[in-house]
């Protein structure tokens, strides 16, 4: 069941991203976050962008959101999406399920271009982002610098018509 992020869910979304600051380079955070600056980013985010959760079971296994691009008004119609899976629960198209789900919901809100910003290499998120119509634009290399090595980015595009 996918629906919309409570305040609550906190604590399960911060144990699936912190899973993935400790152990990939798919985030640019060095160290874990904390219970208290999760929630002020969910709250921020969840003011403004679509926030939904994967529930089965009543557990958590996935979540994905749209966020802010850049912040200068001319932006306001980009959104960048971000999709985490439980680590242990990939292989069950949660993430295929949740983007179908946040991109619904931002086209109905009018935004007019998605980003996904990938570490790369990271042949499931390419497929996954492919999968809904994104299209390469972008690499940008060694721009982060996590595991005692410089990682690379690329961006994936998809314009709503």
């Amino acid at each position: 069941m996918i629906r919309p992020v409570h305040i609550d869910d906190a604590q399960a979304l911060l144990e699936i991203y912190n899973y993935y600051v400790i152990n990939t380079a798919v985030t640019f955070d060095i160290e874990p976050l904390t219970l208290e600056a999760f929630v002020k980013k969910l709250n921020v985010i969840n003011k403004v962008y679509p926030f939904i959760v994967f529930v089965e079971n009543n557990t958590i296994l996935g979540y994905a959101y749209g966020s802010r691009f850049r912040p200068k008004p001319a932006y306001d119609y980009v959104v960048e999406s971000t999709v985490y899976v439980k680590f242990d629960a990939h292989g069950k198209q949660i993430g295929t399920q949740l983007y179908a789900e946040l991109l619904k919901l931002l086209k109905q809100e009018n935004y007019h271009t998605v980003l996904g910003v990938l570490t790369i290499p990271n042949d499931a998120s390419i497929k996954l982002h492919e999968k809904f119509g994104f299209q390469k634009v972008a690499e940008l290399k060694d721009v982060g610098f996590k595991f005692n090595s410089w990682q690379t980015i690329g961006i994936w595009q998809l314009q709503f018509s």
